[in-house]
């Protein structure tokens, strides 16, 4: 009989690296749950965040009362900060501490962060959580992608991708089930409560992840060829950054630099606008680009714009259409079950990722019957169509707030739902592609920063989004159809110019398919 010591691996048995998990390597679980956790904990608090601000303070769940673009303004610094912290987050890791502790750190940050929102305090002390979130998102998110492709070095490219899709489940799931259980307690019992289920979901996650890290083999270890005197300079670079940062904060929360929250958010959203253009124009006419490479920056360049665009109008999933839920939608059905006699508006949030997990199987099946019979539209076309989905989905909404208009009563929930249903489709028909066209088009050598236009363009869209969800009155539903009607039609027009353009833009684009 084999003896072992704890911990050993038992004579005859495989390294904990090469243990498998349905086929693929057994670190996917660590990676898939610990995935989940934290998607789970961002959406679960996202659900929550505006409604919250809202929320009165003489209310038997008391929030912080305050107006309703404000809420939108705050919404939107925090997504789009959460977004543009990736950027750092991944330097961080390539350059000091490897993606393991990223991830690491990063999920102890997160939990932190959303206990600080769970202690009632005043606003200053919340947007602190807030701010201690987005670092912790920063170093997470995108390290742990990186190490799940880690995971499949020197594999097979399908198998690779066989991975990524079971680990965009774990997303998926964690972003279905979070305004069903955090977003109920907050809801229907404290909102503070909801906060803290959030910073627990992630205190789980952290700790399943370091009893199963053993399973990561090497991936994600720490860089190496990287010299302690770069350590050491780059750990200043940080430690400056971090210095302005809070200098920064503290400058506007006393009130020394005389800005508004709306202000703020704008002025972000305007700073980063002007970072993407500056960057490309840099790539575009001054770096030493091959023959070829400037049509495929240039396509580049207009993905980053429409996706901008795409999330501006997407991402009001938790913020005018949230509050749209709250307000004018008919929550009566399983409302005997809460103290209000209405179930949660934040379920709603978790229409999306139902339908991603319904019906991503059926578009991945589609772009690849198509492209069997040389049918497959191109990446213009298919973003086109994203941005004429996003239209048809706020005219849905649009209709709905007409009705509501009129009649002055709630509407049923299918409208909201419709309205996310095609939603979804243009994500499903932008965002993978999006991300795999980025990769083909870019430059070997800007392979990375243009894959951070990409989060940019994200982070621009996030924070327009709070920007214009802010605008929706509790009491007076007349001037929604109009708000929505602009959306209309700003997406319809960037979509039939994008595919009257599509022709132009496939030559840009090369041979890349």
């Amino acid at each position: 009989m084999n003896q072992s010591t704890h911990g050993a691996t038992p004579a005859g048995a495989p390294p904990p690296s090469e243990r498998r998990f349905f086929g693929h390597p057994r670190g996917l679980a660590t990676l898939f749950m610990t995935e989940f956790f934290e998607r789970f904990t961002y959406y679960g608090m996202r659900a929550l965040l505006v409604l919250f601000l809202v929320a009165a303070t003489d209310a038997a769940n008391p929030g912080f009362g305050i107006d309703r673009e404000t809420a939108g303004a705050v919404y939107g610094l925090y997504t789009g900060a959460v977004f543009l912290g990736s950027l750092p987050g991944g330097w961080i890791a390539d350059r000091l501490i490897g993606q393991r502790r990223a991830v690491f750190w990063g999920g102890i940050i997160i939990a932190i962060g959303n206990f600080i929102l769970a202690i009632p305090a005043t606003p200053p002390v919340f947007y602190l959580g807030l701010a201690i979130i987005v670092v912790g998102v920063g170093l997470l998110k995108p390290n742990i992608s990186a190490i799940v492709g880690a995971l499949y070095e020197g594999q097979p490219g399908a198998r690779r991708d066989a991975g990524f899709s079971i680990f965009y489940m774990g997303i998926n799931l964690g972003a279905l089930l979070a305004p069903l259980v955090a977003g109920t307690i907050g809801e229907a019992w404290n909102w503070r409560s909801g906060f803290f289920v959030a910073g627990l979901a992630m205190l789980i996650g952290v700790a399943q992840y370091k009893a199963t890290e053993k399973y990561l083999g090497e991936a994600g270890a720490p860089p190496q060829g990287v010299s302690a005197a770069e350590q050491r300079s780059g750990w200043r670079m940080v430690w400056i950054g971090c210095a302005i940062v809070v200098v920064l904060g503290a400058l506007v929360f006393s009130g020394v630099i005389p800005v508004t929250i709306t202000g703020l958010a704008q002025a972000f959203a305007t700073g980063m606008l002007v970072l993407g253009f500056v960057f490309f124009a840099y790539v575009l006419l001054i770096a030493k680009l091959q023959p070829g490479e400037r049509g495929r920056v240039a396509t580049i360049a207009v993905f980053f714009l429409c996706a901008a665009l795409f999330w501006a109008g997407f991402e009001q999933a938790a913020t005018s259409f949230n509050l749209f839920a709250q307000d004018f939608t008919d929550r009566s059905l399983l409302g005997g079950m809460f103290p209000e006699g209405v179930h949660p508006a934040s379920w709603y949030q978790s229409a999306n990722p139902i339908f991603v997990v319904l019906f991503a199987p059926f578009f991945a099946w589609v772009w690849v019957s198509l492209g069997a019979r040389n049918l497959d539209p191109s990446a213009p076309v298919k973003f086109g169509l994203a941005l004429l989905l996003l239209a048809a989905g706020f005219g849905v909404i649009m209709w709905a707030a007409q009705l509501v208009a009129n009649s002055g009563s709630q509407v049923a929930p299918t409208w909201l739902l419709l309205t996310y249903l095609l939603h979804t489709f243009g994500e499903l028909c932008l965002s993978p592609v999006g991300l795999s066209n980025v990769t083909k088009l870019a430059p070997k050598r800007f392979v990375g920063q243009m894959m951070g236009t990409w989060f940019l363009g994200a982070a621009v869209g996030n924070t327009i989004a709070g920007l214009i969800g802010g605008h929706v009155s509790a009491s007076d539903a007349s001037a929604l159809p109009g708000q929505f009607l602009q959306m209309i039609m700003i997406a319809g027009a960037a979509a039939v110019l994008l595919l009257l353009l599509s022709p132009i833009i496939r030559k840009w684009m090369g041979d890349a398919r």
